[in-house]
């Protein structure tokens, strides 16, 4: 917000900081005092939408491969892997700060509890890892999983992480996302019970939704006892279902232009908790898995860097339109 003048008033947030949002460089700061480096794992798991049990094909917008690292593959054990991802950011400058072990690929509580327990045992047991994430999806738990997770969390951080996409049934059957709302809501409301760390995942712009339904629905988030939360862009991905279904019928989607969403993003989260952590507003694949959206060849954070400067200038931020915070603070 540049520099403050003497006598000027200074928005001082609930996440402590002058920022708009409330981002997760804040919460790790608040959490564990420096930076976070997310460590991502396929440790082989596979997902009820793709080995028969609800369906073969997968979702409709889904191609883990456009979000994989290069370094992760289930023939490597996850300590390789580790060890490689490790590397690979020291190689990028990106070294410091603790690291998290991000259980990334597919749907990472879909298996035996005892290669559950076996997989996060040996991510927690490497020298240099302090935690755990776990991407899931929500109809991939139950009482039992979720006990073990808690139990590994009362020594360790842990995070689990639910892909659910749209709070719209009619839009999950759309996409064969395999499980309704309430599944999702059932799960987060389950983990949150036993004090862990719950992330949400949302799509925005899925076929049939438009801003008026994808900023209404803010409200059903809001009423997720969830911590985190991931937005991004619809992306067609090349090859995946949604992106023949764009070829052959492209009036039912909306492309935003990236002025247009972050102008729907910037009134989604004016109207977002201002607890909740906004880890991510985009997503990045690599370019030869785009479909027909080149505005996502934009680096994530050129696009952070362009909402923040937006809601400064509109004097707008996180969870205004939801709450009384943001007291001013004279400097």
């Amino acid at each position: 917000m540049g520099l403050v003048g003497d006598g000027e008033m200074k928005r001082i947030h609930p996440w402590g900081d002058d920022r708009p949002i409330y981002s997760y460089a804040a919460y790790c700061r608040e959490r564990f005092g420096e930076k976070v480096r997310k460590i991502a794992i396929d440790a082989g798991f596979s997902c009820p939408n793709r080995d028969g049990t609800i369906g073969s094909e997968g979702c409709a917008f889904c191609d883990n491969r456009a979000f994989t690292p290069s370094y992760c593959s289930p023939r490597k054990s996850i300590t390789e892997q580790i060890d490689e991802g490790i590397r690979f950011n020291t190689v990028r400058g990106k070294d410091e700060g603790i690291r998290l072990a991000y259980f990334q690929s597919y749907s990472n509580t879909y298996g035996p509890i005892d290669r559950l327990r076996a997989c996060y045992t040996e991510a927690l047991a490497h020298p240099r890892i302090s935690g755990l994430i776990v991407g899931t999806r929500p109809d991939c738990v139950d009482e039992r999983k979720l006990d073990l997770l808690a139990s590994l969390a009362e020594s360790h951080y842990l995070s689990v992480e639910y892909g659910i996409e749209s709070t719209f049934d009619e839009t999950l059957r759309a996409v064969r996302r395999g499980h309704d709302f309430e599944t999702a809501r059932r799960a987060v409301e389950q983990s949150a019970a036993r004090g862990l760390h719950v992330g949400a995942h949302f799509i925005l712009g899925l076929p049939g939704e438009d801003d008026r339904m994808l900023i209404e629905q803010t409200d059903r988030i809001n009423a997720l006892p969830i911590a985190s939360v991931k937005f991004h862009q619809l992306q067609l991905i090349e090859g995946t279902a949604l992106a023949r279904e764009y070829d052959v019928c492209p009036e039912r989607f909306t492309l935003r232009s990236v002025d247009e969403y972050l102008d729907l993003v910037v009134e989604i989260l004016r109207r977002l908790r201002p607890d909740i952590v906004v880890e991510r507003i985009v997503s990045e694949v690599p370019a030869r898995y785009h479909h027909l959206t080149p505005w996502e060849r934009t680096r994530g954070t050129t696009l952070w860097a362009l909402l923040e400067k937006r809601m400064i200038g509109r004097n707008v931020f996180q969870g205004e339109k939801n709450c009384t915070f943001a007291p001013l603070k004279r400097l």
